[in-house]
């Protein structure tokens, strides 16, 4: 046995790994009571410094500790001059990026290393520049990392086009770089910011004028980088067609500026002395200055959005106090005031009308697409066509018909509807797993392209059944409707959104899956509700109509709910203005 090596069993190996770990732990602990101890007696020493180092250097994670840590540096800047504190946070630099070795992901140690460069006497931006290009270098997508860069670029005052560069050079070496696309859009309005006036050249900014921060706020790119953009990216997803990152930013790019922050209608009704307001985009009017005056008086009023759970909402109604404006023989001139954005909206309502209202149509508004210059049109035009050729190449590319569904919104929404169902239908073979989203972004462009056709009729009536809806959108463009048919299609609810439709009349719902009547909410004139062949069950799913005083006619033939015992006297008591109930 003499001169061989003696070799430790795996247990014995185990047992003394476990050792270890142990007399670790008791190490870390004893640390952190210390630390903890400190902070509870107000200690703020060199020694809790280095304590906390000790314990964030194998854990940087550890939040406390961080916290502990800033107030520790805070203390020592009352008590050492700016040369020993521009000392302090250099080592303190360092002592993050050593953390950061450790875990290049750290919430805390990123958080820390923005905290101590934003209080650093003399920050060397360039040096934080250089980490984060080093870090990003490594993994292109850490977050955390991207959010420091843009702390260190606000605060240094790295110009726009440096930044526009620097997404050129990672996108240039990796086109499947989604931070670095999503970066490029908050760039380039900055930059390149569309012009409000038309035509809309790309000018440069004055030579006296300073380069723009990366944190100006600007909505769209003009219409001469859009078109260079549109190679760039075309460029990504010809190379990696199944990439999503370049067909994201395509999205965007196709996307349209917002809209104007306005009053889009106003509706005043003699009979129940109610005025609505409809606005551009969700808003509390409680909150942001809305004042009605009628015949130049201001009149003392409360608005209430259409439904209790909406603080936000397009829609708010008002009652004026009872005979106001109830005499038929008198002419009365509205105007809605909206103070915060300086806007107003008049509305007449002659003598002899029971109702008026003053309103942008969605035609008019170009509500669902920009509109398109010449130069626009043809080069959207070709890039339709570079899609589709490849997506002869890739007929089963998700993201080639999803785009080509977009191209032709931009370019002719109603024109392009055969074809944009029958993308849709492919789409939904080839990505099943998202088929509901299909679904329901198909609705929505249905919805879209029924109110633009409603809207060249100029008539009240919105008719779109048996088109496949599996939700609704758009409801506050409905307000002034009278008749509404969603028959035959695959609705489970009617949402609260659906209370915005204030002049409701007839609601024919027949043959869907509804089981939720929630938004038919204080509906004023509502007659008729047909809801045959729906999944309605009880008689609390019912509730809501109790609110509709005008409501005589009710078709709830083929649901559930027409087996419970006694529904017709239950029904008589719950809704007793209905004289025509067909069970």
């Amino acid at each position: 046995m003499h001169g061989r090596v003696k070799i430790k069993t795996t247990a014995q190996q185990e047992e003394e790994k476990r050792k270890e770990r142990e007399k670790k732990l008791k190490i870390y602990v004893a640390a952190r009571d210390a630390c903890f101890s400190k902070r509870n007696e107000g200690i703020w020493d060199d020694e809790a410094l280095q304590l906390t180092q000790q314990l964030l250097s194998s854990n940087p994670d550890f939040a406390t500790l961080w916290n502990y840590r800033r107030e520790i540096l805070l203390h020592l800047e009352t008590v050492k001059d700016k040369d020993e504190v521009q000392k302090i946070y250099e080592a303190e630099l360092s002592f993050t990026e050593s953390c950061l070795k450790v875990n290049p992901k750290s919430y805390g140690s990123w958080h820390h290393r923005g905290w101590v460069s934003a209080r650093l006497p003399r920050p060397d931006w360039a040096r934080e520049l250089t980490l984060c290009d080093r870090c990003l270098s490594l993994d292109d997508r850490n977050f955390h990392c991207w959010d420091y860069r843009r702390m260190v670029v606000k605060m240094s005052g790295v110009p726009v086009d440096q930044e526009l560069a620097f997404t050129d050079r990672l996108i240039g070496s990796n086109f499947s770089n989604y931070s670095s696309w999503h970066y490029r859009s908050t760039l380039l309005p900055l930059l390149h910011p569309e012009s409000p006036e038309p035509p809309s050249p790309c000018r440069e900014p004055p030579q006296s004028s300073p380069p723009p921060s990366p944190q100006t706020h600007s909505h769209r790119v003009c219409e001469e980088q859009l078109l260079k953009e549109y190679e760039l990216v075309q460029n990504a997803f010809f190379t990696d067609p199944n990439d999503q990152s370049a067909w994201f930013y395509y999205r965007w790019l196709l996307g349209r500026a917002e809209r104007e922050e306005m009053i889009s209608c106003v509706y005043v009704n003699r009979e129940e002395e109610r005025v609505a307001v409809a606005f551009s985009r969700p808003v509390n009017a409680q909150s942001v200055g809305l004042f009605l005056v009628l015949d130049g008086q201001p009149q003392r009023v409360e608005w209430r959005s259409v439904h209790p759970c909406f603080k936000h909402s397009p829609v708010w109604i008002c009652s004026l106090p009872p005979g106001t404006i109830s005499d038929i023989t008198n002419e009365r001139n509205l105007t809605v005031h909206w103070t915060e954005k300086h806007t107003h909206r008049d509305c007449a309502l002659y003598t002899g009308r029971t109702e008026s209202w003053c309103r942008d149509s969605a035609t008019d508004q170009e509500l669902f697409r920009s509109e398109l210059s010449v130069e626009k049109t043809s080069v959207l035009q070709s890039e339709l066509q570079s899609v589709k050729q490849l997506q002869e190449l890739e007929p089963l590319n998700k993201w080639c018909l999803l785009t080509i569904i977009l191209l032709m919104r931009a370019l002719d929404p109603l024109g392009y509807e055969q074809e944009m169902l029958a993308h849709f239908r492919t789409l939904k073979e080839v990505d099943s797993m998202r088929s509901a989203y299909y679904s329901d972004l198909c609705s929505k462009f249905m919805i879209e392209n029924t109110i633009l056709k409603m809207e060249y009729a100029e008539v009240r009536v919105f008719s779109i059944s048996d088109k496949n809806l599996t939700t609704l959108c758009h409801l506050d463009q409905l307000l002034l409707v009278t008749h509404i048919n969603l028959s035959s299609n695959h609705l489970q609810r009617l949402p609260p959104q659906f209370a915005m439709l204030q002049c409701l009349e007839v609601l024919e719902a027949d043959n869907n899956a509804i089981e939720n009547l929630e938004g038919v909410y204080h509906l004023p004139k509502l007659e008729e509700v047909l809801l045959k062949n729906n999944k309605i069950s009880t008689l609390a799913d019912l509730q809501p109509l109790a609110s509709c005083p005008k409501l005589k006619r009710l078709d709830l033939r083929g649901n559930p709910v027409t087996q419970t015992a006694n529904v017709e006297s239950e029904l008589a008591e719950l809704l007793p203005s209905v004289t025509d109930l067909l069970l």
